[in-house]
């Protein structure tokens, strides 16, 4: 079953909003609350572009790249 567009879409948003607090307050170069947030963001996004195509079979302008993609 999968989510609401709508919802994964709030998700998305908000995970886009604790990246700011998180980068806003880094700690340093490695600090693990950015680090957290960067993942989060990935994975709402995932999230939300799933929820998308599910519902609409709409696809996103953008994907996101593994650590692994030359780009």
């Amino acid at each position: 079953m999968s989510i609401d567009p709508r919802v994964a879409l709030g998700s998305l948003t908000a995970a886009l909003e604790e990246h700011l607090v998180a980068a806003a307050s880094r700690r340093g170069d490695d600090d693990p609350a950015v680090e957290a947030a960067y993942f989060a963001i990935a994975d709402a996004f995932e999230a939300y572009a799933d929820a998308l195509y599910d519902a609409y079979g709409e696809d996103l302008p953008m994907d996101l790249l593994d650590d692994g993609d030359d780009g």
